[in-house]
């Protein structure tokens, strides 16, 4: 005989609700000697009234849901809210005590964000910016973010990044300084910046130091730049 499997015994709203037993004239019996469970969202109490969770407590669970993935900053939340229906003056009393308890707190997400894409995607002050704006996180606040990472540390990173690249690309010297100049532009490096931690690069490789010798960085730069600057 096998043994009788266990339902969960969470309480609150993810608490399973209690398994029907037989009364000794046949009838179904649900809840336990204890009184009746609390009836969860759109369960019919014992009175035979339908309960319903309030928006508020429902914008909780759902703020609670999604933090318990990952941080998200304060405009993350509320466009999920929005989503889901929540009323924005009832999404925004949810998020403001939130904010109040340290629950949401944008600036502490964004320097944690740029410490962690820097040093594990190699992204550079530019591209992360980017990713924290479309996060809905203040220019203000994502200023001072970028600022705590500084321009010895980035251009650090671009060289490793290069070093690592180079010892698998192939192909013609010009072809491989088009590769990595290109690598570090989708990481957001700047083209000056760029330019110039490739030509240090390819200068310590033999297969590359002529060509690096021949590299105008300023001239390479301002025209890598000439487009950016003609379509603003």
């Amino acid at each position: 005989m096998t043994g009788r499997r266990r339902g969960r015994t969470g309480r609150g709203w993810d608490a399973a609700p209690p398994r029907a037993r037989r009364s000794g004239g046949g009838r179904r019996v649900t809840g336990s000697r204890a009184g009746p469970a609390p009836a969860a969202d759109g369960e019919v109490a014992a009175g035979g009234e339908k309960t319903e969770r309030s928006p508020a407590e429902l914008a909780r669970e759902i703020c609670l849901r999604l933090l318990a993935v990952r941080p998200r900053t304060r405009a993350e939340l509320a466009a999920a809210l929005r989503r889901r229906g929540i009323d924005d003056r009832v999404a925004a009393e949810v998020l403001e005590r939130y904010h109040e308890v340290g629950m949401i707190d944008d600036a502490a997400f964004a320097r944690a964000w740029v410490s962690s894409r820097h040093h594990s995607k190699g992204l550079a002050r530019r591209a992360l910016g980017s990713e924290l704006r479309r996060r809905g996180v203040a220019d203000e606040t994502v200023g001072e973010a970028l600022g705590e990472l500084d321009p010895e540390t980035e251009a650090a990173t671009a060289r490793a990044l290069v070093e690592r690249r180079l010892r698998t690309t192939t192909g013609s010297p010009e072809a491989v300084l088009r590769r990595l100049v290109g690598m570090l532009a989708r990481k957001g490096y700047p083209a000056g910046l760029a330019y110039r931690v490739v030509k240090e690069v390819l200068a310590e490789d033999e297969r590359t130091a002529e060509l690096a010798e021949r590299l105008d960085v300023e001239a390479l730069a301002d025209a890598a730049e000439e487009p950016e600057i003609n379509s603003s």
